[in-house]
């Protein structure tokens, strides 16, 4: 028999988890999973439930603190280091993550997997192909994060990781993702979301439409009171009674959007699990964000409509990065392409 592959996978997120156990049940193995954990509580939350649902599909979880202090993640790499010996797999849930590069920079493995983080993955394939550093698409890093990493520190490490996956380093790359990406001198496998699906019978679905929320007013991007109006408009139109929130969505936001006369659903689990459960609008309605590229495969059997809600100019915000105009087209036009989803308007 040939020897059995040592796995570790690097999680932040509630999202990341639910692809490594989707990857996990795609390559028949069983990682042992490290939480990174984020600072945000309703992230944590999630990923305590998302944690249970990994040990009952049978991966090993464990649980770190690498953002309680300027030391914490030097203290975070030396307490992994005997969890990483001997890795011959390192997964990654996201390759933009400082934390994830210092880790990644210092295991010596054979292959390398990233699993996707959002639509994230999109901005990843690109940066990758045109030889770019490592860099978020909507936002610098804070004061917090130059204290912890340096922006120059950083750029060493993501090149570090560049160079050992070139051809010739003898390190292998795998994408697993459910996004339209192509990345040069890398495997990259279709996530079907095989496990959600088998794990949860077809939902119902309602009369009443949804909507799903986005993080896009936090990160900067969108103009808080211009993306509210937005949501009544959206709701009146196509007769949503029920917001699904982002876990970074702001509460004051969200008591708002309450008012509107919608009820607000903060789901336990990642939104491509928790929509599976009961029952779902007879339309969904979305910003563009990564569910529209994963709810289509997610709702593949139901007679639920997706439509995606493209953001009008007027909505962004004061000195927001034109680069975020580009990237949130790239991520309606990529699932039209790919689900034919069609657009609203409000």
């Amino acid at each position: 028999m040939p020897p059995e592959v040592r796995t570790v996978a690097l999680v932040e997120s509630p999202a990341q988890l639910l692809n490594v156990i989707e990857w996990a049940h795609h390559a028949a193995t069983r990682p042992d999973v490290l939480i990174l954990a984020p600072k945000n509580e309703t992230s944590r939350w999630q990923l305590r439930c998302m944690a249970r649902l990994a040990r009952e599909a049978g991966l090993s979880v464990g649980w770190h603190e690498p953002r309680l202090g300027g030391a914490a993640i030097a203290r975070t790499v030396r307490g992994l280091a005997g969890d990483l010996a001997g890795t011959d797999r390192l997964v990654l849930g996201d390759p933009f993550s400082g934390v994830m590069q210092v880790v990644a920079g210092v295991t010596r493995t054979s292959e390398l997997v990233i699993v996707d983080d959002g639509t994230a993955t999109l901005e990843f394939a690109r940066q990758w192909a045109s030889g770019e550093h490592l860099r978020r698409w909507h936002q610098v890093a804070t004061e917090e994060h130059r204290r912890q990493i340096s922006t120059f520190a950083r750029d060493q490490i993501a090149d570090s990781l560049r160079r050992r996956l070139q051809p010739g380093s003898g390190c292998r790359l795998t994408v697993f993702s459910c996004l339209p990406v192509e990345v040069a001198h890398a495997r990259v496998l279709r996530n079907t979301y095989a496990w959600v699906r088998a794990q949860h019978p077809r939902p119902r679905v309602k009369s009443a439409a949804d909507l799903i929320g986005t993080s896009l007013v936090e990160t900067g991007v969108v103009s808080e009171d211009e993306y509210v109006a937005a949501v009544a408009a959206l709701a009146a139109q196509h007769g949503v009674d029920r917001y699904f929130a982002h876990r970074k969505e702001a509460r004051d936001k969200l008591a708002r959007i309450a008012r509107l006369g919608l009820r607000i659903a903060m789901p336990e689990l990642p939104l491509e699990v928790a929509i599976r459960e009961g029952a779902v609008g007879r339309v969904v309605v979305s910003f563009p964000s990564t569910v529209v590229h994963t709810l289509p495969v997610v709702l593949s059997d139901t007679s639920s409509e997706l439509l995606v809600c493209e953001i009008d100019p007027s909505w962004y915000a004061p000195g927001t990065d034109p680069n975020s105009h580009r990237f949130l087209g790239a991520v309606t036009d990529s699932a039209r392409e790919q689900h034919g989803l069609a657009s609203t308007a409000c």
